[in-house]
């Protein structure tokens, strides 16, 4: 999993030179980007809790090279092209949710920090799907991220650091008020453990652990339904979640005691209405289950890591309630969750994954029977919805050729 091979070179210099010339004189970087699981702490990151996350063997591919222009140009399979001029790095409304936002987001951060963008190159494609849930956002903002500091920072920036660039890039120019868990686990790789208890820093502890090695498959099946249009949907836990925590004279929930949430309930609930409500009461319930969890696979207790998922899983459908958009009878996630749990029964767990409102949802399945697992997925959402996925143990790197 560490590196992409020659056929994979070929493949992008052959795109490569097809979409800018030949270029033997020029020196190509090489970077690979994981997409990522949550496999823990459903929306608690963005209110400075804690997540578990890890990386995952898919994989967004790139080849770059230095031009003598001013100017990024980015080829990206099923993207149009790309270009950004390297002293022109402000937000631009007319730019929100577009892949040029994000190439544009993540070279003002380095210009921010002193480093000088130079025009390069670039060919990218990606096996991180937008929309399954892996964070195909992020794997693309950390893929760009390497690139630049390798051609423009000499590789001195960070892992930590580039995560950090590359959810600003989200947030600022892109438009998504996302959480820093998705950055660090592609900037970081393998199972870690994170706290965002201090705002704009990681506090990561890996986690060794193999769920193969335990029994269990890793599955993710993409329930076919976009979120490309529900970024109101998902700007909304957070800020009702903040609401709250403000209201409580702070700056995000961690920074309460659930203790004096309790004891304003009555005026909080009269005030904000109850779904504020219930999206508080999941963030302390899902921390204290990201804790537990976490102790749960450091001790190698399969079992309960189940059925802690299993209960994590109902607090997100009930309280959080990010599993299906209100006043649409389409519930894709919903159902998901219903024939995984016919499937499994308590041989396994499911929960929704990631930001929630169709996406994906995970499922922790005996090895024995994640094959048949997939197939049954797979005959109601489509040909290789469903999948199995491993740790992949890296983060975003770049090489040389």
């Amino acid at each position: 999993m560490a590196q992409f091979g020659e056929a994979t070179v070929r493949a992008l210099r052959e795109k490569f030179d097809a979409a800018y010339g030949l270029g033997e004189w020029r020196e190509y970087l090489c970077v690979q980007s994981p997409g990522r699981s949550e496999i823990a702490g459903n929306h608690t990151d963005h209110q400075g809790g804690s997540v578990i996350a890890g990386a995952v063997n898919r994989y967004v591919q790139g080849l770059f090279a230095a031009n003598e222009k001013q100017v990024i140009r980015i080829e990206s399979e099923g993207h149009p092209s790309s270009e950004v001029r390297v002293d022109e790095l402000d937000a631009r409304e007319d730019e929100r949710n577009t892949t040029v936002s994000l190439v544009r987001g993540m070279a003002a951060q380095f210009a921010k920090r002193g480093f000088v963008p130079r025009g390069f190159d670039a060919v990218i494609r990606s096996d991180v799907m937008g929309g399954s849930g892996l964070s195909s956002s992020a794997a693309f903002e950390l893929e760009l991220g390497q690139a630049m500091n390798v051609l423009w920072a000499k590789g001195i920036v960070s892992p930590e650091e580039l995560a950090i660039m590359a959810q600003a890039a989200e947030r600022e120019w892109f438009g998504k008020p996302c959480g820093l868990m998705d950055q660090a686990s592609v900037a970081l790789g393998g199972i870690q453990h994170m706290s965002f208890a201090v705002p704009g820093t990681i506090d990561a502890k890996p986690i060794d652990f193999d769920f193969s090695d335990a029994g269990y498959a890793l599955c993710l099946c993409a329930v076919g339904s976009s979120h490309a249009d529900l970024t109101d949907e998902y700007a909304a836990i957070p800020e009702e979640m903040l609401t709250i925590a403000h209201a409580l004279g702070a700056e995000c929930l961690s920074q309460t005691r659930e203790v004096g949430f309790a004891e304003d309930l009555p005026t909080l609930r009269a005030t904000y209405g109850d779904r504020s409500i219930l999206r508080a009461i999941h963030y302390y319930r899902e921390s204290r289950l990201v804790e537990r969890r976490a102790e749960a696979l450091r001790a190698g207790d399969m079992p309960q890591f189940l059925n802690l998922t299993r209960i994590s899983g109902a607090s997100s459908a009930m309280y959080l309630q990010n599993v299906s958009v209100a006043g649409s009878s389409e519930q894709p996630a919903m159902l998901a969750l219903a024939i995984a749990g016919e499937m499994l029964h308590d041989q396994g767990a499911s929960r929704i994954h990631g930001g929630g409102f169709g996406g994906t949802v995970q499922t922790f399945a005996p090895l024995e029977y994640a094959d048949e697992f997939c197939q049954g997925m797979d005959y109601v959402f489509g040909e290789g919805a469903c999948q199995t996925y491993q740790i992949d143990h890296e983060g975003a790197r770049a090489w040389r050729i």
